[in-house]
C-alpha cells in the first residue's frame, strides 16, 4: 500500500467536492492519516465520478429501487437510520449499517471482517438476497457495457468499453468513490490536534477526560498522538450479542453449518443465531464467538441507532450500556465470554452526560451543517 499527503486538485460531484491528486490520492484532514491506497488501484477523478454514479444505481437490484447510496445515505453521516438494513422488498436483515466515511481506513471491511478491501466488499451486496437480490453479476455488467453514459465513463476511467469491462473494473471504481469519503477536522481534532482550546465546549472537554481515563474508551476507540482513527481495528465480545448467541452446543453446530452451506455473507443477514457469532463466522476461532469490529467513533452523532444489530437507540443508551459492565441494565446478569476489558465503570450521571458532550464533538463540520 501507498500513502500520499498532498493537494493537487479537486472535483465536485453533485454536492459533494471530492479533493484529489491530479493522478493518484489526496491529503487527509486534520486528525487522520494519509489515506491508504492500493498500489493496484490509484484514485483518479475519472475512477471517483464513474464509483460515484455505479453507488448511487438502482438499476443494480431486483426492485430497481435499491443501491448502495440506499444503506449509505450522505444525509444520515453515510447510514441508514435503521436498527437494521432494508433491502428490495424492504427484506430485512440482522444488521445494522455501518457509516462508510473513512472506511478506507479499516483493515477489514463489514462488522465480522469478513472482506479485506473496499473493492472486495462492494461486489457483495449486489447478490444477497435480503439487500440486492441479484443471482450474479451479469445484469451489472449488461447495462454498464450498453448505457451510453456508462461506456463514456469506464472508456475515461479505465480505456475499456463493451465486453472489455469486467466486474473488476466495476469493483475498482466502487472501491475508489469510497476511499474518497473521509471526514476528520472535528471540533475535537481543531481542540486536541491543532490546540484551539475554544473549539470543544466544557462539557466535552470533561467528556474527553473521562473517555481516556475512568471510561477507558480510548482502549479500543484510539487517540493517537498525531491522528485519531477511533477504533483499534480488532474485534471484541462486548455483550451486545449474548441473548442471541447459540445457547447450547447443538444450536452452534447448527448456525455453523449454515455458514458452510450459504457462505457467511448470506448466512449472517438471514439467520440471527448466526449473526450473532460475529467475527467465529469467519475464523473458526472459539476466542471469535459473539465479536465485532471496533467501529469509528466519527460523526456517531449522526448514525444512530447503534451497535451492530441497531439495539442502542441513543448515545446515552450506549454509555449507559458500558457503564454497566456490557448491559443496559444493571440488575441484568453478566453476559459469559466478554473481553477482558468489560466491566463497570462507576461512571456519576455528570461523567455520563460529559462523554455524550464529546462523542457529540466528533461530528465534522461538513456534516454538522446537514444533520439529520
Amino acid at each position: 500500500m501507498k500513502t500520499y499527503s498532498y493537494f493537487k486538485g479537486m472535483i465536485r460531484i453533485g454536492a459533494t467536492v471530492v479533493l484529489l491528486a491530479a493522478c493518484v490520492a489526496f491529503a487527509a484532514p486534520v486528525g487522520l492519516p494519509p489515506v491508504p491506497v492500493p498500489a493496484g488501484n490509484p484514485i483518479t477523478p475519472e475512477k471517483v465520478k464513474l464509483g460515484d454514479k455505479l453507488f448511487h444505481d438502482t438499476r443494480f437490484s431486483t426492485t430497481g429501487e435499491v443501491s448502495c447510496a440506499t444503506c449509505h445515505d450522505k444525509a444520515k453521516g453515510f447510514a441508514d437510520g435503521l436498527p437494521v438494513s432494508e433491502g428490495i422488498n424492504k427484506l430485512k436483515g440482522t444488521r445494522n449499517a455501518p457509516t462508510i466515511i473513512n472506511a478506507v481506513y479499516l483493515h477489514t471491511q463489514f462488522w465480522d471482517g469478513r472482506e479485506p478491501s473496499l473493492e472486495s466488499q462492494s461486489a457483495q451486496p449486489f447478490l444477497n438476497p435480503v439487500e440486492m437480490g441479484l443471482k450474479d453479476h451479469e445484469p451489472i455488467l449488461k447495462i454498464v457495457r450498453s448505457d451510453p453514459e456508462y461506456l463514456d465513463l469506464f472508456s475515461k476511467a479505465f480505456g475499456k468499453t463493451g465486453d472489455r469491462i469486467t466486474m473488476t473494473e466495476v469493483k475498482q471504481a466502487l472501491g475508489t468513490f469510497e476511499r474518497t469519503l473521509i471526514s476528520g477536522n472535528s471540533p475535537f481534532d481543531q481542540y486536541y490536534f491543532k490546540g484551539d482550546k475554544t473549539a470543544m465546549s466544557p462539557a466535552a472537554i470533561r467528556g474527553l477526560e473521562v473517555y481516556v481515563n475512568q471510561g477507558r474508551c480510548v482502549s479500543c476507540h484510539r487517540i493517537e498522538q498525531t491522528q485519531a482513527l477511533f477504533t483499534d481495528n480488532r474485534f471484541h465480545m462486548i455483550g451486545v450479542s449474548a441473548n442471541q448467541m447459540p445457547k447450547d452446543l447443538d444450536e452452534l453446530s447448527a448456525a455453523v453449518q449454515n455458514v458452510k452451506e450459504k457462505g457467511t455473507d448470506i448466512a449472517v443477514l438471514s439467520n440471527p443465531k448466526t449473526s450473532s457469532l460475529g467475527r467465529f463466522a469467519v475464523t473458526g476461532e472459539l476466542t471469535d464467538i459473539g465479536a465485532f469490529k471496533t467501529p469509528t467513533l466519527r460523526n456517531i452523532e449522526l448514525t444512530a441507532p447503534y451497535m451492530h444489530d441497531g439495539s442502542h437507540k441513543t448515545l446515552e443508551e450506549v454509555v449507559t450500556f458500558y457503564n454497566n459492565g456490557g448491559r443496559l441494565d444493571e440488575a441484568d446478569p453478566v453476559p459469559e465470554l466478554l473481553s477482558g476489558g468489560i466491566r463497570p465503570l462507576n461512571l456519576t450521571e455528570a461523567q455520563q452526560a460529559d462523554l455524550v458532550a464529546f462523542l457529540k464533538a466528533l461530528t465534522s463540520p461538513e456534516f454538522a451543517q446537514k444533520k439529520p
